[in-house]
């Protein structure tokens, strides 16, 4: 049997769309996408949207920030010199505050002024604050008088509808069929449906050959049967 050689392929950058429109909206985030659409009419100035890994804060805040014109800052790059000039921009998002490395003491004065100024601030995070490892009891304390809007695991109409806009990001003409296909086999999370999108394009270039079913059986290890063979997918 005549093996085919794989082509050498290029890495090349695939544009992530931020925008309003670009944001799939459905029961397992409306909630949320609603909450973050009636800025300023918010019952607190201090939001937090949590939800799981690649669940969809980065675009959620990145919406509300080109609406309230906020400033985006990681929680680990805050230092207490900085706060008075963050909390001078009237909205803030301070992402990924559970991802450690957080000066506390910082945070703190940065919640508190903000409050004083008038400031919005939008904090991300795959839990609440009791699981992000704080040691400071009064940030603790702070941080739980605050709301939270959370973004859970993705539905089964939102999983087709992210795995379609991946693939069109990627300018791949799929069958629905493949679509219901791979939705139905990989574990239900943002993340997974990003990473097997990547892996069948990059094999299927590779390959020098269409993306189809049996391409997406063989990746995802599915025998003849139907089961998988392995634990790619624990939810099943």
């Amino acid at each position: 049997m005549t093996v085919s050689p794989k082509q050498l392929t290029l890495e090349l950058p695939i544009e992530t769309r931020l925008e309003a429109e670009d944001f799939l909206v459905s029961p397992s985030n409306e909630a949320a996408y609603h909450l973050i659409d009636q800025w300023p009419n918010w019952t607190d100035q201090v939001l937090l949207l949590t939800g799981p890994e690649a669940s969809g804060k980065s675009h959620l805040s990145a919406i509300w920030a080109k609406r309230a014109k906020a400033w985006t800052e990681k929680a680990s790059d805050i230092q207490l010199d900085q706060v008075p000039h963050l909390v001078s921009s009237g909205a803030l998002v301070i992402e990924n505050c559970d991802q450690g490395g957080v000066d506390e003491h910082a945070l703190f004065h940065l919640i508190n002024a903000a409050r004083e100024r008038g400031t919005y601030v939008l904090l991300t995070a795959r839990g609440r604050p009791d699981q992000w490892g704080l040691k400071t009891p009064d940030l603790i304390s702070r941080l739980r008088l605050a709301p939270e809007t959370k973004l859970a695991s993705p539905d089964d109409a939102l999983l087709g509808a992210v795995l379609v806009k991946l693939f069109i990001d990627r300018q791949l003409v799929i069958d629905t069929t493949i679509i219901d296909f791979i939705k139905s086999r990989i574990v239900r999370s943002i993340a997974a449906a990003r990473d097997f999108v990547e892996q069948l394009d990059r094999e299927g270039l590779a390959r020098g050959k269409p993306i189809t079913k049996a391409l997406a059986s063989q990746l995802l290890k599915i025998g003849s049967d139907g089961e998988a063979e392995d634990d790619l997918n624990p939810s099943n």
